[in-house]
């Protein structure tokens, strides 16, 4: 859903080492498995001086420490992800098993694959990398909506931010989808007055 949100904007997209498998947070229980200066920084100054628990701390650098971006990348599910056959530098995430490139690039279905789908509309329609940008329902709290338009080409971008589903807002764009063609989705087609869970979901408008 995240990266459907980015690539249908404007401005270039990046990828980040891992993003386009999917990989997750490396999730480590033991501080010694960190090497970021600024979370063992952190764990020292708040547990030393500010009272937190280290058990407290632990799920702070599990959620939001630097070194979950930094685990080696996940290649297969040989030893340390295939990524080398010595001692990497900060252990392999444990889920390598499951989440590696070499499954996914075999995987219609992967995220590795709507990566690529998504790479390949970006050099396909022009709309998606010139096309103005127009916010739909600003105050909605659950979907971020908004079209891009080049000539008499429109698309309008559908993404839920939540782990629940969420009814659409009444709008002219909204009320075309009845005939929209459906460009990408990373959900099997449904009801298209009702979002899934963490769904996204781009059609292309006729004018």
């Amino acid at each position: 859903m995240l990266a459907t949100c980015v690539y249908f904007m404007q401005g270039t997209p990046y990828i980040y080492q891992g993003e386009e498998l999917g990989m997750t947070n490396a999730c480590f229980d033991r501080l010694e498995d960190y090497r970021d200066i600024e979370g063992l920084n952190a764990y020292r100054d708040l547990t030393e001086s500010a009272g937190v628990s280290p058990e407290t701390m632990i799920g702070y650098l599990k959620r939001a420490g630097r070194d979950n971006a930094r685990t080696p990348m996940q290649w297969d599910d040989s030893p340390n992800a295939g990524f080398t056959t010595g001692n990497p530098w900060i252990k392999v995430c444990g889920n390598y098993k499951t989440i590696n490139a070499r499954d996914q690039v075999q995987d219609p279905h992967s995220v590795y694959s709507y990566y690529k789908e998504l790479i390949r509309l970006r050099h396909t329609y022009d709309v998606i990398v010139y096309g103005n940008y127009e916010l739909l329902a600003p105050l909605d709290e659950a979907l971020f909506l908004y079209t891009r338009t080049l000539g008499q080409e429109k698309l309008l971008i559908i993404c839920n931010f939540t782990d629940k589903q969420a009814a659409l807002p009444e709008c002219p764009d909204i009320a075309a989808l009845e005939q929209a063609h459906v460009l990408i989705s990373n959900y099997e087609e449904g009801d298209r007055t009702v979002i899934r869970p963490y769904e996204a979901v781009v059609y292309k408008l006729d004018f």
